[in-house]
């Protein structure tokens, strides 16, 4: 008879074990695309193509939108893994961001700042190299926005804080707009407007609904000092900036009746979004805020603005 085998011995199979190590790798593996918030990059990356289409008047070549796209989210996800490693405390204190791989255990704050300067020092390397100088700089300043502007000097002191530093999320037009042409012009600018007065009416909704959250961690988001009614007011004025840029662009850049069209249904349906949250605001029994309809909404405007950039290139108009 084999002997038994001795207490707490592993009785798995050889394949099963090695099936549990696939697992494990797997596992952290998604925690570091976790880390990079790979839903935001996508965000950034539906704006840069349709600028790129336009600087060239045409379709770019392939190798070019390959190289400025792959370069753009890998600085993208090194920006955001340095803002979760900055970030760590105030994220464990927060419903939204407690589960994220830092604050979990899953990665420690060592491999996450590591890796986020490698992700950073590879982007500007591959941009630099396989793109041009210019997108390289400009992606650079982006990601020095992002991480120092906001994360480090803005986040936790002003309530302004996602209005100056959201400029980092408007770079990549400026990416895009350079690595087609070398340089920037003003209708590059003009995109540049569309998405910095998008900003505050895109992610202050969701600073309504996580209100509590950011209270709770001590960030000063305008939603947490400002009462819900001055908030709508100023998101009012940035939509109008946002669509008077989105217009301007028209004679600016010479693009066709039906991007005119369709930039002005859209801003005016999302005008109207942001008009009727003041209205809920300021009385409460009109329903529920219903913030986070107004936060989709926002994504909705600025996707189908841009699919709008792109096709009216090739319109025969």
């Amino acid at each position: 008879m084999s002997p038994a085998a001795p207490a707490g011995a592993s009785s798995r199979a050889p394949g099963a074990q090695a099936q549990d190590g696939r697992s494990a790798l797997r596992r952290r593996l998604a925690a570091y695309v976790a880390l990079t918030k790979p839903r935001v990059i996508e965000l950034l990356l539906v704006t840069t193509l349709p600028t790129m289409i336009l600087a060239q008047g045409g379709f770019p070549p392939i190798g070019l939108v390959l190289a400025t796209l792959v370069g753009g989210a890998a600085a993208a996800g090194a920006a955001n893994v340095l803002n979760c490693y900055l970030d760590r405390d105030i994220d464990q204190v927060m419903n939204r961001t407690k589960r994220r791989p830092l604050v979990t255990g899953e990665i420690t704050p060592r491999a996450a700042l590591l890796f986020g300067l490698a992700l950073g020092v590879g982007s500007l390397l591959w941009l630099a190299l396989l793109v041009n100088v210019p997108s390289a700089l400009l992606t650079g300043g982006a990601i020095l926005i992002y991480v120092v502007g906001y994360t480090m000097i803005l986040k936790r002191r002003t309530p302004q804080n996602i209005v100056w530093g959201g400029a980092a999320g408007c770079m990549p037009v400026l990416i895009g707009w350079s690595s087609v042409t070398g340089g920037l012009s003003w209708a590059a600018v003009l995109l540049f407007g569309v998405i910095f007065f998008w900003t505050p009416p895109h992610y202050w909704p969701l600073s309504m609904k996580f209100r509590k959250d950011y209270a709770a961690a001590g960030v000063p988001m305008l939603p947490v000092v400002a009462a819900e009614s001055k908030v709508a007011k100023e998101m009012i004025a940035y939509t109008v900036a946002m669509i008077a840029c989105s217009l301007l662009l028209v004679p600016v850049a010479g693009m066709t009746w039906v991007y005119a069209v369709v930039a002005t249904v859209l801003g005016v349906w999302f005008l109207w979004s942001n008009i009727a949250l003041y209205r809920r605001a300021q009385d409460p029994s009109r329903g529920r805020l219903r913030a986070m309809s107004v936060f989709h909404g926002s994504i909705t405007y600025l996707s189908l603005l841009s699919v709008a950039v792109a096709v009216d290139v090739f319109l025969p108009l």
